[in-house]
């Protein structure tokens, strides 16, 4: 699941997401926990939209991703901007990095797309092994509510200028929701098609926490997206924060 042809669209296909936004909140939930940035990974970091974001309100970031296509759009994005950023390809569940960092964030439901709770539970445990004592763990997950309820067996079409795009999903039993897209992109008067394919997968709040805490965190906190309130029963995304913390 390298998401290869999904990268060079990615950003026109989420063009409705204020990474600014989404940096400026981070840093204030982690004010809220009294914590500073420090050294931040941004993990699964994508094309480098919030790793841009971040840096621009001079944290110090970096991006790891599974992708060499999503970090070659980062990079470039990058250096269009003037900002010497570091990315790494390695899988979440493989992190490996040269040190600890005092920050991990993880956004727009990348835990998700990990195959399953095995997968979940080495992530958690790689980041806790990198963090710095007192560090932060920050990510985001889609709700089973999204799941069911939003993506479950819809489908949707993309019209932008770079592509056109056909979003299907499949809800199974599990709640988790099997993802296609197709990609037309014209080239003079004909269309060029290609198509990504891959798994979202759903856990519970209590799940979420049961695997945080054997992997050793503490003081796990979970909000509704990009607010400080706490999860409603139609939450779309969720967002914990947790510590490594000496016993």
């Amino acid at each position: 699941m390298s998401y290869s042809q999904f990268a060079f669209y990615y950003d026109d296909l989420t063009q409705n997401v204020d990474y600014p936004a989404r940096a400026r909140y981070f840093l204030n939930l982690l004010e809220k926990v009294g914590h500073e940035p420090g050294l931040t990974l941004d993990l699964a970091c994508g094309t480098g939209s919030l790793t841009l974001a971040l840096a621009v309100l001079n944290v110090d970031v970096f991006g790891v991703d599974i992708s060499p296509e999503m970090l070659m759009q980062a990079k470039d994005k990058a250096y269009d901007v003037g900002k010497d950023i570091l990315f790494l390809q390695q899988p979440m569940q493989n992190l490996d990095l040269y040190g600890t960092v005092d920050t991990v964030i993880c956004a727009l439901d990348s835990i998700n797309h990990l195959k399953n709770s095995e997968q979940v539970k080495k992530t958690f445990s790689r980041v806790h092994l990198f963090l710095n004592k007192d560090g932060c763990f920050v990510f985001d997950v889609n709700t089973p509510y999204k799941h069911r309820n939003i993506l479950a067996n819809n489908t949707f079409v993309y019209d932008v200028p770079s592509v056109y795009c056909v979003w299907q999903n499949f809800l199974k039993q599990d709640d988790s929701v099997e993802i296609s897209l197709d990609f037309f992109e014209k080239q003079g008067t004909s269309y060029i098609r290609s198509s990504e394919h891959f798994f979202e997968q759903t856990y519970e709040v209590q799940e979420i926490k049961d695997m945080l805490q054997e992997a050793g965190f503490k003081n796990i906190a979970v909000y509704d997206e990009l607010s400080f309130e706490e999860p409603r029963d139609n939450s779309q995304r969720l967002v914990f924060v947790c510590q490594k913390t000496e016993e």
